[in-house]
């Protein structure tokens, strides 16, 4: 584990009880804290890197293997999903000049959350998460009808809807990326959050 000084303790539980669960995540410093508060409750997270929202293609790539060094770390199997931008961008056609937290971003979510689903119920793993949930940048709302969307087109799987802001989390996220030297991204992953970003 990372050593610590200000490690919350956070009481959480799958839906199903289950001790194992996929993790959809979008990146090392938002995944950090909440699979160790996962560790902490005896859950072990698949952590499931699907992003191909993210761009340039080298963005990708660093924010991959950022949670690889993490996942490898403590032990955990991590899964590369298929980098496909051109398919994100297809998805999305039409909803470029949407603002953040707008009708684009709530169908990315439901892309990434989508292939999320597909992949846990190909591993056997019924309840899925996602570190989304984690950004004050994102709604919850969008975030959670993303998961409930997936979920009713996969039978058989659970969107975990936990708001993995609170208890904590969001400093001990602070502590942990300052402890591993994390790339710490400056957008959330688009081109077009990259603008806004820039715009500020």
């Amino acid at each position: 584990m990372i050593p610590n000084t200000m490690k919350p303790h956070l009481d959480i539980a799958p839906p199903d009880g289950s001790r194992r669960v996929v993790l959809h995540t979008c990146c090392a410093p938002c995944s950090s804290a909440i699979v160790e508060c996962l560790l902490d409750n005896g859950i072990t997270p698949l952590i499931y890197y699907f992003n191909p929202n993210i761009y340039p293609a080298e963005e990708y790539l660093v924010r991959r293997d950022e949670c690889t060094r993490y996942a490898e770390r403590l032990g955990l199997e991590v899964v590369d999903g298929d980098y496909d931008h051109a398919s994100w961008r297809c998805g999305v056609e039409g909803l470029e000049c949407e603002p953040e937290r707008g009708v684009r971003c709530a169908e990315c979510f439901r892309m990434r959350l989508l292939a999320t689903a597909r992949f846990a119920a190909g591993r056997g793993i019924p309840v899925f998460t996602t570190t989304l949930a984690s950004s004050r940048w994102k709604s919850l709302e969008q975030i959670a009808e993303a998961g409930r969307t997936a979920a009713a087109l996969w039978p058989g799987t659970i969107f975990w809807e936990q708001n993995w802001r609170r208890g904590g989390l969001q400093e001990r996220r602070g502590e942990i990326i300052r402890e591993m030297n994390f790339y710490n991204q400056l957008y959330c992953g688009c081109e077009f959050s990259m603008r806004a970003a820039e715009n500020k």
